[in-house]
């Protein structure tokens, strides 16, 4: 008997298992397809694979010359991204396959069916566990009209293409679709986006959307918010969508159409009649455990914060509780990360969803950061909101080049409850894009220096 049986290997079935692995318990892994679930295969590392030649092929358009590098008939060529995104994919596949044999997990390929709290049966073969932990991940959303008109794509078929197609047309302005539409927009493909909310990329705040709506449209991206695709139909070489706007309504014909409005929990029959308790997702507590003592659940099965870095650590609070060690997850200081043109990353609370007579907020542009302009960048700023009395740090936006990466200062304050004047004290390194942080730092706590 296994001390404790993952069943998914995806960002929060593996992590589970290492980390149980690492602290002495005996685990096996049931894993179905691919090591890695759908961020390594089907989301974050293909996708940003595409992006990076997507992002390489338009700044050499866009800033070679004035960088003072000749580069004539720069073209992309899709076959060699697809190849440099499936070798990523497959390395991090193989990386995952290294650190369960580093550690000792058990990997066991094949469909689970869970049979009790302490068993699955794998083709036929029936394994026995102290405790489990499902992690069997999440699925494209399609629904009619979608699901009922041949060859429509969810984000999964993005990655099978063998060809870039001449036009998209992409239901769902969040962050899938955004960041598909950068993709292909980059890349010359004429791009149509349907976002049925305000704005695009709505769980944002609005200053942020709007530097991402004005890059997209420039390359060439139309873009159409408040609005909705009311009927499909297949024609010679693509679709005829009919596009409901606040406008009025308009035909749009396309080669493809892309359905990216968001993932549901793979929750499959088994897991229900295991009796778990179910809230559109797997219902567990702050440990990750369920209703069930020793069935745990961890990732986008959860249907709450769908992202793959919130699925690791719920897969080491539910690991160190398995060990014996009492810990809860804390989501006051989730990163979000969106990997655009420019990039966005907020973390914390949003400006929009704040009393704006109990908090101070202060925006630096990226147009006073001296690195930006070496790197002629000209989109973006750095935004942090703190508790007006106290001046500790509620929330961050950033918009701009590694915005990604930046926002990880904001996450620390945010995590810690660290203050305005305490971030301030800590000597950023001069010229870099960080210095946006201090600045909206600064402008918190007193005035910036550099505005």
């Amino acid at each position: 008997m296994y001390d404790a049986l993952v069943i998914g290997a995806g960002p929060g079935g593996y992590v589970a298992a290492i980390k149980l692995a690492q602290r002495g318990k005996h685990v096996a892994v049931v894993e179905r397809s691919h090591l890695g679930g759908t961020c390594t295969n089907w989301g974050c590392i293909p996708t940003k694979a595409m992006l990076t030649s997507a992002h390489l092929y338009k700044s050499m358009v866009e800033k070679a010359a004035e960088l003072g590098v000749s580069a004539e008939r720069v073209v992309p060529d899709f076959s060699k991204i697809k190849s440099h995104m499936n070798k990523s994919v497959v390395a991090s596949r193989k990386g995952i396959e290294y650190l369960f044999k580093k550690n000792g997990v058990e990997l066991i390929l094949g469909d689970a069916i869970v049979e009790s709290p302490n068993s699955v049966s794998v083709a036929g073969k029936k394994i026995e566990a102290r405790h489990l932990v499902i992690a069997t991940g999440s699925v494209p959303i399609l629904f009619p009209p979608f699901n009922e008109v041949a060859g429509i794509w969810t984000s999964d078929d993005v990655f099978k293409m063998d060809r870039l197609p001449e036009s998209v047309l992409i239901v769902g302005g969040g962050v899938i679709g955004v960041e598909l539409a950068t993709f292909f927009s980059s890349l010359n493909v004429k791009v149509v986006l349907v976002e049925l909310l305000e704005h695009i990329l709505p769980n944002e705040d609005v200053d942020a959307a709007q530097i991402v709506a004005r890059s997209l449209k420039r390359k060439g991206v139309e873009i159409y918010e408040s609005s909705k695709l009311i009927s499909i139909q297949p024609v010679e070489n693509g679709y005829r969508s009919v596009i409901e706007t606040r406008e009025g309504q308009l035909e749009k014909r396309t080669e493809k159409i892309i359905v990216a409005v968001g993932r549901k929990p793979n929750v499959t029959e088994d897991i229900k009649v295991l009796g778990v308790a179910i809230e559109r997702g797997i219902k567990t507590d702050a440990t990750m455990r369920t209703n069930i003592p020793n069935v745990y659940a961890v990732g986008d099965i959860r249907g709450q914060i769908m992202l793959a870095h919130v699925a690791m650590y719920e897969a080491i609070v539910a690991a160190k509780n398995i060990c014996g060690e009492a810990i809860e997850m804390d989501y006051s200081a989730v990163p979000n990360v969106i990997f655009t043109d420019p990039e966005v990353a907020s973390v914390g609370v949003k400006q929009k969803d704040v009393d704006p007579s109990a908090v101070k907020v202060f925006s630096f542009p990226i147009t006073a950061n001296g690195r930006a302009r070496t790197m002629l960048e000209r989109e973006g700023f750095a935004k942090f909101i703190a508790d007006a009395r106290t001046g500790k740090i509620l929330g961050a936006t950033v918009v701009g080049p590694y915005a990604t990466e930046l926002i990880m200062e904001a996450a620390i304050a945010v995590k810690h409850g660290l203050t305005a004047e305490q971030l301030e004290e800590v000597i950023h390194p001069h010229p870099t894009l960080s210095e946006m942080m201090l600045g909206a730092i600064e402008g918190i706590v007193e005035k910036p220096i550099h505005l």
